[in-house]
């Protein structure tokens, strides 16, 4: 069975966009899966991880997704990328996605559901990862509608352990308003930007609040990221015998261990 995770978080600067474009990389690099990487934000960050040229693409995830609301044609081909890697695929985005709402003002009450929809026909992957946009709306609650998981990227601060209680509230409401009760947050992962007292505090609280759900693995700080994404590579492409790697791979293989029916709720 397919599995559909949200990386979700609506502060920049989360890591948000770094784990899915990597651990999309390792599913399908390091562990065979077959992985479609769906950019959900305006700001098309994720295609440009991975080394594609979206100003060059023709058709974008706005385009998938105002294909579902004209509806002129019967399943529409995705406007899929091919990555570098023969198993990675990628939907890309651009600040076109950003009027999206506009686009479906006129449709209330399905606004919503279009992203499930529009990938009801992506049957060949085992994983859909979606990078959804730093904030809440009308994408996001698609996002949420059409996954079944949220991986949650976490910086170690006061407001961090707020915004992942303030999921929480969020999934709660999505599963009994929109009657989505497989919806869960499947993996809360903690993230060092510097090793302090403060820091260690936090991560005991995410470990008390989310018990079931928080990753084993603390992502650390490691400036072979950033050279990797300055080079629009990977961290497999371009240390992958580094700790990066290293922090990567365990919270794919997290990903792998757990039962997505076993998250939080």
């Amino acid at each position: 069975m397919r599995r559909l995770i949200a990386f979700i978080n609506e502060k920049g600067g989360s890591c948000k966009t770094t784990l899915a474009s990597n651990v999309g990389d390792y599913l399908s690099r390091v562990k065979g899966q077959r992985v479609l990487l769906v950019d959900l934000d305006p700001q098309g960050q994720l295609g440009k991880c991975l080394g594609v040229d979206v100003g060059a693409v023709r058709k974008t995830a706005l385009d998938m997704l105002l294909d579902v609301v004209v509806g002129e044609e019967t399943n529409p081909a995705l406007p899929v990328v091919k990555a570098r890697h023969p198993l990675l695929d990628l939907i890309p985005a651009n600040k076109s996605l950003a009027l999206f709402p506009q686009e479906v003002a006129a449709h209330r009450g399905e606004e919503y559901f279009y992203l499930r929809e529009a990938l009801e026909q992506a049957h060949d992957y085992d994983f859909i990862l979606f990078d959804a946009p730093p904030s809440f709306g009308t994408i996001t609650l698609n996002i949420l509608l059409a996954a079944n998981e949220i991986l949650m990227p976490v910086p170690l601060t006061y407001l961090a352990l707020d915004g992942a209680a303030e999921l929480t509230r969020t999934v709660e409401m999505v599963r009994s308003r929109f009657g989505h009760p497989a919806l869960r947050i499947s993996l809360v992962v903690p993230t060092f930007a510097r090793r302090t007292k403060l820091a260690a505090e936090i991560l005991e609280k995410l470990r008390q609040h989310f018990p079931k759900q928080i990753s084993r693995t603390v992502l650390g700080y490691s400036v072979l990221i950033d050279q990797a994404q300055s080079l629009a590579k990977t961290i497999f492409e371009h240390a992958p015998r580094s700790p990066a790697a290293r922090w990567i791979s365990a919270i794919g293989e997290e990903l792998l261990e757990r039962d997505p029916a076993e998250g939080h709720g």
